[in-house]
């Protein structure tokens, strides 16, 4: 029994392990939208058996990152503009509700950690755009845990996914995206000081400067 447990639990960390970086590659488009996804490919480089894959491929399917067609295989998803506004409604309520809940909720190890990625936002960046993303997604995935609510945090990666990939898109003929990302610095004050009304009304701003930023393109 013991070795049938720990091999289960082996296979759930390799899969997790798959579903992660899979989805990071989709998120910053490294696999592009329409790109077959090529299972014995990605075994190879992550280092893993087809299963752990076909098992993160099942997620990313539900999260509406990959699309499976019988017969043809999986593809990416391709970004839809007309997404934007389906995904801004449901980010402009629950944003606020995670930042003003992480602000409560954090421990101080939490508060410190949150500190911490503080310090690497503002200034001279000297990042890439792409670098200045993961730190954006970096931000949100922290804020979302400090709310200590598994079910919020699920849906508000999904949907920060789903955003990142419009941003993606668009990136090369936006400019201040930098100016985007610092917007972070006076949010995770406001979480780390406890300020819970202060960390959801400019989790709000945020959301909706990122809609406004993108329509400006259309």
């Amino acid at each position: 029994m013991g070795t049938q447990v720990k091999h289960q639990s082996s296979g759930a960390s390799l899969a997790e392990r798959a579903y992660a970086a899979i989805r990071d590659r989709l998120v910053m488009l490294e696999i592009k939208p329409g790109d077959p996804i090529v299972e014995d490919r990605l075994s190879a480089e992550l280092d893993m058996g087809r299963t752990p894959i076909r098992e993160a491929l099942k997620r990313l399917e539900r999260d509406r990152m990959v699309v499976a067609y019988p017969r043809r295989g999986t593809f990416a998803t391709d970004v839809h503009i007309s997404d934007l506004a389906h995904i801004s409604e449901v980010r402009r309520t629950l944003e606020p509700l995670a930042a003003s809940t992480a602000a409560e909720r954090a421990t101080p190890a939490d508060r410190a950690e949150l500190t911490e990625l503080r310090s690497r936002i503002g200034g001279d960046h000297g990042q890439d755009n792409a670098e200045l993303l993961r730190t954006d997604v970096a931000v949100h995935r922290a804020i979302y845990r400090c709310a200590y609510n598994p079910f919020l945090e699920d849906t508000l990666i999904t949907y920060d996914n789903l955003a990142t990939r419009i941003w993606c898109v668009f990136i090369p003929r936006m400019s201040g995206v930098a100016g985007h990302v610092d917007q972070h610095v006076p949010l995770l004050t406001a979480v780390i000081d406890g300020d819970a009304d202060r960390a959801g009304k400019l989790a709000l701003k945020h959301v909706t400067g990122f809609e406004e930023a993108i329509r400006a393109l259309i």
